[in-house]
């Protein structure tokens, strides 16, 4: 693995005494700060009886309050706030997807912190300062595209930051200008490769175009594959969310074996999703951060809602030593109850790409007939099929889908081009009222 894909090796190589005496110092701090400088965590933490000198290991982090979104949203549009609002050089704010957008406060000791953090990602990505990166996240309120900005001039590598939308120009752009790395959502790479086509060009053969960094939302390894193959690049997943920063919490590394948390600067646990209650490593549960840099706006023992886990491994095949959590499975929020069974997004969305005769786009109808749940999947083919082959198709994937995920549902194979297309996340999930 070539050097330059460790940006900074003194900290991304620490061996785990020394990043656990940094988490403990940090942790001390960061405590100790919101107790004497916001309202609700010492009121939080009074409730529990804790003080921050109650904090002395890191397993003393579970005495500590949870802090939740609905939390955040209520206390808008300053009770977060550490410090004086004159010291905040930036605002940012959550996508408003599940809710009111929060509004995330930035200094100047965050900027640069989040571009540390960035830098190292895009680095693991096999970003250099030779390489073109295209940014198709919008730069906005929304972080996407900030964070990629932030890293990449860290870097120095030679930054398009075109935003979303507007495809044909995205494609145009990379060819003039010889773009090598794109950053984005997953689903947004397979629609501009969708674009390229239809102009004409072949992204694995008439672009320079051999990285990609996406995140966002959750996608799975058959999306991966497809986009890998269509442009002949190698794709990341990096995961982040704006409540943390942004994008860059953690991110895969060339063995795209887990994600690596960057643990000097974020504390992450694992705990179920109903109690509360941490799990064992390897065990799937929710994600819950405490940031250790963060200056205007830290959180304590943030519960993201997306699902996950910690792998147990102690150092990667890369050299960095920062622990590592499994690629996001779907959010708490994100999942479906049939009749009874769970299901995810994710879960379909695996079994429909193995098959070659589908296309990326799918779209899930959930409703209610009888007193009874409904899932209708709309999926479509690569090709125009002619009836009786898309009605075998549909049996066939209602088949693997009711394998997979223990629910049988209707499967409706429909030619290609007829479900919308996202310049952002894609809506895959449509509920309808009771029959």
């Amino acid at each position: 693995m070539p050097d330059s894909w460790i940006y900074n090796p003194s900290l991304e190589l620490l061996s785990r005494d020394e990043l656990d005496k940094i988490k403990l110092q940090r942790l001390k701090e960061v405590v100790y700060r919101v107790y004497n400088n916001n309202q609700f965590y010492r009121k939080k933490m009074k409730e529990k009886g804790i003080t921050p000198e109650d904090i002395k290991t890191l397993e003393d982090i579970k005495k500590l309050p949870y802090t939740t979104k609905d939390e955040l949203r209520e206390s808008m549009p300053f009770g977060f706030l550490v410090t004086d609002y004159q010291n905040v050089v930036e605002v940012h704010a959550t996508s408003g997807t599940t809710g009111e957008p929060i509004f995330m406060y930035y200094t100047m000791k965050d900027i640069e912190n989040w571009s540390e953090i960035m830098a190292r990602s895009l680095a693991a990505a096999g970003l250099t300062k030779r390489d073109v990166l295209q940014i198709t996240p919008s730069f906005s309120l929304f972080t996407g595209g900030f964070g990629f900005f932030y890293g990449a001039r860290r870097i120095g590598a030679t930054i398009i930051p075109i935003g979303p939308g507007f495809s044909k120009r995205q494609i145009y752009t990379m060819i003039k200008l010889g773009t090598t790395m794109l950053a984005g959502i997953a689903n947004y790479a397979i629609r501009l490769a969708e674009v390229a086509f239809e102009m004409g060009v072949d992204p694995a053969r008439d672009t320079k175009v051999r990285k990609g960094v996406f995140g966002a939302a959750p996608w799975s390894e058959e999306m991966r594959r497809r986009i890998e193959k269509i442009w002949d690049m190698q794709a990341y997943d990096m995961y982040g969310l704006s409540e943390l920063w942004g994008p860059g919490v953690a991110i895969e590394c060339v063995y795209k074996s887990g994600l690596h948390v960057w643990e000097d600067h974020f504390i992450v646990e694992v705990v179920d999703p109903k109690t509360g209650e941490p799990v064992d490593v390897e065990e799937k549960g929710e994600l819950v951060f405490t940031t250790l840099t963060k200056d205007a706006m830290p959180l304590i023992r943030y519960r993201t809602r997306d699902i996950s886990r910690i792998l147990d491994e102690k150092k990667c095949q890369c050299g960095r030593t920062h622990i590592k959590i499994d690629r996001i499975q779907g959010r708490t929020d994100d999942m479906f109850i049939i009749n009874g069974v769970n299901v995810w997004p994710s879960a379909i969305e695996e079994v429909l790409l193995r098959e070659p005769l589908v296309a990326p786009y799918y779209q899930i109808v959930i409703d209610r007939v009888d007193a009874l749940d409904r899932m209708t999947v709309l999926v479509e083919s690569k090709t125009k099929l002619g009836e009786n082959e898309k009605v075998a198709l549909a049996k066939k994937l209602e088949y693997e889908l009711r394998e997979a995920i223990l629910v049988t549902p209707k499967v409706e194979v429909v030619d290609p081009g007829t479900l919308p297309r996202f310049d952002g996340k894609a809506k895959r999930v449509v509920v309808k009222a009771e029959e």
